[in-house]
């Protein structure tokens, strides 16, 4: 097995079906009860495998670990099952399985990189300094190991005093940016944790100065700065950060503290805190590349050396709920401290993730306590109108989102999707004027730099004008801009080509939906609407291996009687006899960092 650093390529794939790439007072967090707590395990190592690999193909990491830990009961020597149930135990957060199984891993194979990691970490937790540098040393070669082993390694040194040392550890991280930022924000933080300001506010800043788009450095830079007296600087470093990034709950809670001129406490002060800092930054990196298997790994190493580390706990059920894990997302955004800015968004997204659950009513009633109790919660709001939107309850959806947005004192870039979501819901019960209104407001307050976001507006507001025959050269216009934003979007070129075909420009429709099934080929609408291209240019014989493709991939129950009957009867004369509504590909906003 290749072991270039403490999460391998072979570790990652064990991870089955995961990409490889104190309760707050008030409204009652949702149970966090799994439905793996009642599950029967099979009574042979064959059958709690083979359901352990089941349970990973539907991304359930609770059952998969429930099964192999039976499973290794049968075969205990069995090390290809030991890797893979330690590894499945880390990812759904079962640390003390982790740790006996990476126990066991690293006697029978020193070099397994992310048992000595793991390990590593528990001696850290535990105060055992030493040790935990020796298995961090024995945790494999390469860029991953070397950067991960050098900062912990770091933190470690200062938990037995070594200051000194651990700053010149530090220093051995030169060469690319990213080591660069890594060496001078740790070290700023270590000096700090050491109590040598002076030092540490001169490294932060170095830090600060080359990445000023990343909300933990900013955060933790503006909270040195309050600390040392400098609350003007302090606030200009939020306020530039909230440019980029309006109204994010971490610098509307510090830009509130500095204005009164409140010191904020220390949030990185041992090596404990200081190592889960190193693996959440680590994480947070490999999340934006893609990298979600790493990143879990390395997020509930962070939240086991640090409980209260907020953004680690908001990425971590970020993570879940991409992958299509909301139960245990619940569980994870219960962890949230009562005390953190994230604690409203944290109740949000389990509220949200209830949704995923198929659990609307509970999702409904949780959203509903959370407003009951912050009236004036605008997100709040918006994530209850999301609800109602994705159970096409556009009425209860608009009437909510005209609940927020009447709360806006002045809207800004930051509420461009309130007007979105809010136009979808007016179009959709045919109040269009309406609807057109809010649309165009979202395009006014989206700036040019969001163009992906503004797809989706001109992808909407262009193919309802089509759909209705208004300003035709306008919306072509929008929906040849949307494509030209989004050029991989298959929903998108889709209503391109859609338009095209409402207008009966029949070859240009062909090229856009032959290319948007190429990028989509199984949803069901594409097909459906290449498949009414295919009749109106005379090849009916494609159109209707199209409409039966489309039949076959579970569409909407509406929409499966009209591809029914021109199965049995081709088009009418006229428009399509299947037009749909025009996609919306919008999910809710997070707030990880």
């Amino acid at each position: 097995m290749n072991r270039r650093g403490p999460i391998t390529a072979a570790a990652l794939a064990l991870l089955l079906a995961l990409p490889v790439g104190a309760a707050a007072q008030g409204a009652q967090a949702p149970s966090a009860a799994r439905a793996t707590d009642q599950l029967d395990t099979a009574e042979s190592l064959e059958g709690n495998y083979l359901a352990a690999i089941v349970a990973g193909a539907g991304r359930d990491l609770g059952a998969a670990s429930i099964f192999l830990r039976e499973a290794i009961k049968g075969d205990p020597q069995n090390n290809d099952l030991l890797e893979r149930a330690f590894v499945a135990f880390l990812a759904d957060g079962a640390m003390p399985d982790a740790f006996r199984a990476a126990d066991k891993l690293i006697q029978r194979d020193p070099s397994n990189g992310l048992a000595q990691l793991a390990i590593g970490i528990r001696a850290l937790k535990q105060k055992n300094y030493q040790t935990a540098r020796n298995h961090l040393q024995r945790g494999g070669r390469g860029r991953a190991a070397d950067i991960t082993a050098t900062l912990l390694s770091a933190w470690s040194q200062l938990g037995s005093g070594q200051t000194t040392r651990a700053i010149e550890t530090l220093e051995r991280l030169r060469g690319e940016p990213s080591y660069n930022l890594f060496r001078d924000y740790h070290a700023g933080l270590i000096l700090d944790a050491a109590g040598r300001k002076a030092d540490a506010e001169k490294r932060l800043k170095t830090a600060y100065e080359s990445e000023k788009t990343t909300l933990r450095l900013v955060d933790l830079w503006a909270k040195m700065q309050a600390r040392n007296g400098d609350f003007e600087g302090a606030a200009a470093t939020y306020a530039e950060f909230d440019r980029l990034l309006p109204n994010h709950p971490i610098v509307r809670d510090g830009l509130a503290k500095v204005a009164a001129r409140q010191a904020p406490p220390r949030q990185v002060g041992n090596a404990q805190q200081g190592a889960a800092e190193v693996l959440y930054g680590l994480a947070s990196a490999g999340n934006r590349q893609g990298d979600e298997a790493a990143a879990l790994l390395y997020l509930r190493l962070a939240i086991y050396l640090d409980p209260n580390h907020d953004l680690a706990i908001l990425t971590l059920g970020d993570i879940l709920e991409r992958a299509r894990q909301p139960e245990d997302a619940v569980a994870v955004y219960e962890k949230m401290p009562a005390t953190s800015p994230l604690r409203p968004n944290a109740e949000i997204q389990a509220g949200l993730a209830l949704e995923n659950l198929g659990r609307p009513e509970e999702a409904v009633k949780h959203l509903n306590a959370l407003i009951a109790e912050r009236p004036d919660d605008i997100d709040a709001l918006s994530a209850l109108g999301n609800v109602y939107r994705s159970r096409k309850m556009f009425e209860e959806a608009a009437a909510t989102y005209d609940k927020a947005i009447a709360k806006l004192a002045s809207p800004g870039r930051a509420n461009w999707d309130l007007f979105y979501f809010r136009g979808i819901a007016r179009e959709r019960i045919k109040r269009w004027p309406e609807a057109e209104a809010d649309l165009r407001k979202a395009l006014e307050l989206l700036p040019e730099p969001l163009g992906r976001e503004r797809a989706l507006v001109l992808n909407y507001l262009g193919y309802s004008l089509v759909d209705q025959h208004l300003k035709l050269d306008e919306a072509l216009e929008m929906l040849r801009r949307a494509v030209e934003l989004r050029p991989r979007d298959g929903y998108i070129i889709d209503s391109l080509g859609w338009a095209y075909y409402r207008l009966g420009r029949y070859p240009e429709a062909l090229r856009e939906l032959e290319r948007a099934v190429e990028l989509r080929p199984s949803d069901p609408v594409i097909n459906d609407h290449l498949g009414d291209v295919y009749w109106k240019v005379g090849r009916r014989l494609e159109a209707g291996f199209q409409w039966n493709h489309a039949r076959d991939l579970n569409p909407e129950p509406e929409d499966l009687v009209k591809i029914k009957r021109k199965i049995e009867r081709g088009l009418e004369d006229g428009p399509s006899a299947n037009a749909v509504e025009p996609k919306d590909p919008a999910e809710p906003k997070k707030d990880g960092g």
